[in-house]
Order: structure tokens, then C-alpha cells, then sequence
């Protein structure tokens, strides 16, 4: 009982020296330089020992001391010159030590030297080692000085950090695993703490990397990273895409409670790669959707981008304002930048003058349906390049609101386009969607219409009949229309994922309306690098169509987010289909055909083909017929233009022939 009490209050004093010195910052440099003169004079008597024995040690004790005196005043300016004493100990590392090996050769050597010099001038009360002496002066020194910082640092790894970091597992081993590690070892102050490491292929299980064990994916893992109390997997950034990919595991991270990491702009790591200040975030479950990487040709893009004026249309859009973000980084002469937000372009700006205040840009805060003023623009500053995403994209919004579609969508691309023509930009790239294939909403038939009238216009280009009055300085016309199509983007404004995030933040319910109504998804960024690699390669009149990758069933994006939220009883309720939207969306017209590109995700299609002025005389009917705002009158007109849209829980399902069920 006693040697118990003992032991419970040896170990609380030292509980409360550790907490005394890891409370400070370090100890203060001159204790460290003391600790290790103190060390270089033990071990000048240790290596006396070994050469002189006991008794020449006791003979030669003063006249070593006074000679070992002299010597640290030059292992004081050599640990002065390398920076001995001034590191942080309990971060020491592997070149610290090294820089302690060095200190203490060049000291050893000092004090062979001095020890000759004393004994040609026959100073008989100084004395100082012979070279056996001096090797094991260096080779005590160097292990007791190393020792110190290695058992200060294991101490603080072992017995400090782990109570105040949050331990991890790292996935992915020698492919950065290791790099993450030391990284996160090295933090100053230290926000995880390393407790294991995850070989996703088995090659390394069972082995030991700095001083922790290596696991398999499986059944075991979970149960491996309770044992160590680890509740977070950093993912490293070379295995990423093969971490989504992995459905299973990823559920079972969830399920289990299991935190997900990943870094942000970081990718390529290897085993000698160090980051200082690891960005580390909690991963949105758009992340963790299985995808395959998109890869585009930046280096094709920078070269038609680079000193050119570009103007974005719906600049502070989700779209938009990526493109923006993507576009500047290429070194454009000039961006003109156009939406009717006044609240987002106003964030635009802050960040256009916050990241990239080095490009000349112009924030403009108009409708693309003012044609006077969009004229304005055109003709001040001539773009080369217009990259069109403006357009009211919000099914239910549009199936109530026709005429807004019609007039902005409709209209409001037609003035863009003819603007590019008359002044002469070399390319016109339009943002489409998925929905203009056999549209069943009011939203997808317009930009339907909106493709037709593109394509239309670049065909009577090539073929010489241009409808466009050029403006002054113009010969000929020479802009190109390209359109791409893709589906949704995870994370846009109004997207499920926003919604979901703020109905599970509230306690739910999460709505979803209809358990099996699926949907293409893909990142804004992935999105608009294809954009961009389209607008590159299109010579005008392609509609280019984007491999969106696998369908998502909504109704387990919901319940894949709640389980990563940690919510508990968290409802899903089904509320039926919106007006205007169909449980899937098609990439491709059944009737289309499609033409590979160089880019494995990026096919062109072949679609029916108008002539440019039916087109024209299409639009001017449908524009006419908005002002009137009778709802019915302008479906049936886009029914006529668009002949496969067919309304679909919608009350337009009558002009198709349908009786609706309400």
C-alpha cells in the first residue's frame, strides 16, 4: 500500500513538472546551453576515464577542468554559430540532431588542438584530452545531447500531446501518407496526433512507420482506429479519388462516426515532400460522390485566354463566377464581368480587388436583356472571347414564370450573341444544361431555344449569309458559337446540397421528392474546366455534351448526408415531383448521335439543324407573345418550336394532349 502511495505521488510531481515546462513556450535558451557545457564536462571526464583510468583522473581532475574550461568557450561559440540551443527540443528532429553531431566533431577537434598547443608551451596545469580521449569526448557528448532531445520529444509525442491533439489515421502509406505524418508532427501547437496509418491495397499491413502500426482495409479497421481512440481519417491527396471510389468504406467511415479529412490545394505528395502549415478540413459530402478525375489542357486554354479581353455574362453566378475565378488566373488583358445581382457582383468586386487586383476587370451590375446598355459594352471593349452563363436556371421558378424565362433566357442570349457578331469576338461559349434534351420544363425549353438560335446563327456564318450588321472596322464576321451541356453542379445556389445541409442543421425534416428520381452531378470547378477546354477546341456549331459520370439517387445523397452531419433521427420525406421535372435527366436527345473528341469526357452531338431565319422568326414570335403573360399561350408556342418538350407535373401537360391528374 505504501509503495503504491509512493508511486501515485512520484508520478503526480511529474505530472506537474511536464505540465510546468510543456506550459511554456520552451525553456529558456541559456538552460539549454547550460544543460549541454554541463554535458560536454561530464563527458570530458567520462572519455578521461577510459583512457587514464580512475587514478589518472583523479591526478589530472583540476588540471582537466581548467583545460575542459577553455574548450567550452569554443563549443560555446561553435553551438552559438549552429543554433544548438535555440530550437524548440520537444520539436526536434532528424536535422537537429545532425546539426548536435557536427557541434560536437568541431568541438572534439578544438580540443585536440588546444591540448597540443598546451602541452608544446608546457602548461603542465592545463590539460586537456589526446585523441583517443577526444573521440570519446565526441561520442558522449553526442549521444547524451541527443538522447536529451530524443526523450524530451518522446515524452511530449507520448505522454502531452496525446492528451491535448485529436488522433488520426492516415489512408495511404508510402503514396504521402508518410509526408502528412511528419507534417502533422510538426506542427507548433500540434492539432492531431498520429495513432496509425491505413494501406488501402494490404501491401504494408502489420508493418511499424514513425513508431505507429500499419492497418488493412476492412472489416478490422474501425474496430482498430476504437482501440487507438482515433475518430478521423486523413485521406491523402494521392488516394483520394481512389477513397471515393471505395462506397463501402466510405459508408461504413460514416456510419461508424468516423470523421473525414482532406487537404485543400495540396496534391501529389510523396514520401520526402513537407508541408509546414497542413489546411486540413472536414470534407462536404459532395466530396466523397465517386468520380474520376477530370483532367483538361490548361496550358491550351492559357494560350487563347492570355492577353485577350474576356467578358462573362452571370458573373456572380455559381457557374459564372467560377469561370471568373478560373479565367483570371490566365492572365487576361481585361475582364468584363456582367450580372443583374447587385449583392453578389458586390462580392465579385471585393474579389476581384482582394485576389486579383493586378487585372484590369469591370464589374457591371446590368441585365443582359438591356440591349442599349450591353451595346454600350460590346462597343467600349470589344471582347475576344464572351463566355455566356446569365440565365434563369430554377425549374419550379420558370415553369410559374414563362414569360421571364422567354424574355431573359430566350432574349437575353439573342443580345448577347448578335453583339459578339457585330463586334466581332472570336468565340461565343453558351452554358446549356442537360435539361434542353427532350425537355419536360419551361427552364430547359428555353435554353433550348437558346442552343437552336446559336447554332443557327454560326451556320449562316460559315455559309457566308451573316444577318448581323457588323459595326465600323469589321470586314467580315468571325465569331464562332460553341454550346456545352452538362447536368447539375454539387454545391450551386439552390442545389440540393445547401438545401439539405440547412433542413438537417434545422432537425429536419429532409425533403426529397420522389425516392427514386436521379440526377447527374459534378464539382463547379470540374464543371467550368470543361467549359473552358470546350470553348478551346470548338470551331463553331458544335454542342458539346459532358460525361457527368454515374447518376446519384437523390434520396441516398440525403441519407449519406445525414449520416456524415452525426444528426440523429433526422426524417426524409418524400413531397412528389415539382412542376416540370422528370425523375431523370438524359445528356443526350435518344434520336442524337454523338462524335468523340480528344477529350475523354467531352463528345459533340449531332442535333437537327435550323436555318437561321425560322430561328430568328421563332424567337420574335415567343418574345412577342411574352408581353402578354398568358402562360398557356407561351408554352404552346415553345411546344411548336421545341416539338419533342413535353410537360411532365405540369399544368401544360393539356397542350400535349395530356388530362392532368390533380
Amino acid at each position: 500500500m505504501t509503495n503504491s502511495w509512493e508511486m501515485k505521488v512520484m508520478i503526480r510531481i511529474l505530472r506537474k513538472i511536464s505540465n510546468w515546462y510543456f506550459s511554456k513556450g520552451a525553456l529558456p535558451y541559456w538552460i539549454i546551453l547550460v544543460i549541454d557545457l554541463v554535458i560536454v564536462m561530464a563527458s570530458a571526464y567520462v572519455g578521461a576515464y577510459f583512457v587514464w583510468g580512475g587514478g589518472g583522473v583523479t591526478n589530472r581532475f583540476w588540471s582537466l577542468f581548467r583545460g575542459m574550461f577553455v574548450a567550452e568557450v569554443f563549443y560555446l561559440l561553435i553551438f552559438r554559430y549552429l543554433h544548438t540551443y535555440t530550437g524548440v527540443i520537444r520539436f526536434s528532429t532528424l536535422k537537429d540532431i545532425a546539426v548536435v553531431l557536427l557541434s560536437n566533431l568541431l568541438g572534439a577537434a578544438v580540443t585536440y588542438l588546444l591540448g597540443r598547443i598546451f602541452h608544446a608551451l608546457g602548461w603542465h596545469y592545463v590539460q586537456l584530452l589526446s585523441l583517443k580521449g577526444c573521440v570519446a569526448l565526441f561520442f558522449f557528448c553526442s549521444i547524451a545531447m541527443s538522447c536529451l532531445r530524443v526523450v524530451v520529444k518522446l515524452v511530449y509525442d507520448g505522454y502531452i500531446r496525446d492528451d491535448k491533439a485529436r488522433r488520426v489515421f492516415i489512408y495511404g502509406v508510402k503514396d504521402g501518407g508518410a509526408a502528412i505524418a511528419s507534417s502533422l508532427m510538426n506542427e507548433h501547437p500540434q492539432r492531431f496526433c498520429v495513432s496509425g496509418f491505413v494501406s488501402p491495397d494490404g501491401s504494408y499491413e502489420s508493418k511499424w512507420l514513425m513508431g505507429v502500426q500499419v492497418r488493412r482495409v476492412g472489416p478490422n479497421l474501425v474496430k482498430h482506429m476504437r482501440d487507438e481512440h482515433a475518430n478521423i481519417l486523413v485521406v491523402s491527396p494521392n488516394r483520394e479519388d481512389e477513397f471515393r471510389a471505395n462506397a463501402e468504406l466510405v459508408d461504413t467511415m460514416i456510419q461508424s462516426g468516423i470523421k473525414i479529412m482532406m487537404f485543400t490545394g495540396v496534391s501529389d505528395w510523396d514520401e520526402n515532400s513537407q508541408l509546414n502549415n497542413p489546411v486540413l478540413r472536414e470534407v462536404d459530402i459532395e466530396e466523397l460522390l465517386p468520380r474520376e478525375k477530370i483532367e483538361v489542357d490548361l496550358d491550351t486554354i492559357g494560350q487563347m485566354l492570355k492577353n485577350k479581353c474576356i467578358m462573362i455574362t452571370g458573373a456572380a453566378g455559381s457557374i459564372g463566377s467560377e469561370i471568373v475565378r478560373q479565367v483570371a488566373t490566365f492572365g487576361p488583358s481585361k475582364l468584363v464581368l456582367v450580372d443583374q445581382a447587385e449583392t453578389p457582383m458586390h462580392d465579385i468586386l471585393l474579389m476581384m480587388n482582394n485576389q486579383f487586383s493586378y487585372l484590369n476587370s469591370v464589374v457591371m451590375v446590368t441585365s443582359i436583356t438591356n440591349k442599349t446598355h450591353m451595346e454600350q459594352l460590346f462597343r467600349q471593349h470589344r471582347p475576344e472571347y464572351v463566355f455566356h452563363a446569365a440565365a434563369y436556371k430554377h425549374v419550379p421558378m420558370m415553369e410559374d414564370n414563362p414569360a421571364v424565362a422567354v424574355q431573359n433566357n430566350v432574349y437575353g442570349t439573342r443580345v448577347v450573341a448578335d453583339l459578339a457578331v457585330k463586334y466581332g469576338a472570336k468565340k461565343f461559349v453558351m452554358v446549356s444544361t442537360d435539361k434542353a434534351v427532350n425537355p419536360t420544363n419551361v427552364m430547359g425549353c428555353s435554353k433550348r431555344i437558346c442552343e437552336i438560335y446559336c447554332q443557327s446563327l454560326n451556320k449562316a456564318i460559315v455559309e457566308g449569309q451573316c444577318p448581323i450588321e457588323l459595326a465600323e472596322g469589321l470586314d467580315k464576321p468571325c465569331t464562332q458559337f460553341v454550346t456545352t451541356r452538362f447536368g447539375n453542379v454539387l454545391g450551386s445556389n439552390g442545389s440540393v446540397i445547401p438545401i439539405f445541409k440547412e433542413q438537417i442543421k434545422k432537425g429536419g425534416p429532409v425533403t426529397v421528392t420522389h425516392p427514386d428520381i436521379i440526377r447527374f452531378f459534378m464539382l463547379i470547378p470540374e464543371a467550368c474546366r470543361l467549359v473552358l477546354e470546350a470553348g478551346t477546341m470548338g470551331m463553331g456549331g458544335e454542342i458539346f455534351v459532358f460525361d457527368m459520370g454515374e447518376p446519384v439517387r437523390i434520396a441516398d445523397l440525403a441519407k449519406r448526408m445525414i449520416k456524415l452531419s452525426g444528426a440523429q433521427n433526422i426524417e426524409i420525406k418524400f413531397t412528389g415531383l415539382r412542376h416540370g421535372e422528370k425523375l431523370y435527366e438524359e445528356v443526350l436527345n435518344e434520336k442524337e448521335q454523338t462524335k468523340e473528341t480528344h477529350h475523354p469526357k467531352i463528345r459533340i452531338a449531332n442535333v437537327r439543324e435550323y436555318e437561321y431565319a425560322e430561328a430568328l422568326r421563332n424567337e420574335e414570335r415567343l418574345l412577342a407573345e411574352s408581353f402578354t403573360h398568358d402562360d398557356m399561350a407561351i408554352v404552346k408556342i415553345m411546344k411548336e418550336i421545341v416539338p419533342e418538350y413535353k410537360s411532365q407535373s405540369s399544368k401544360y401537360e393539356v397542350l400535349d394532349g395530356k388530362t392532368e391528374d390533380r
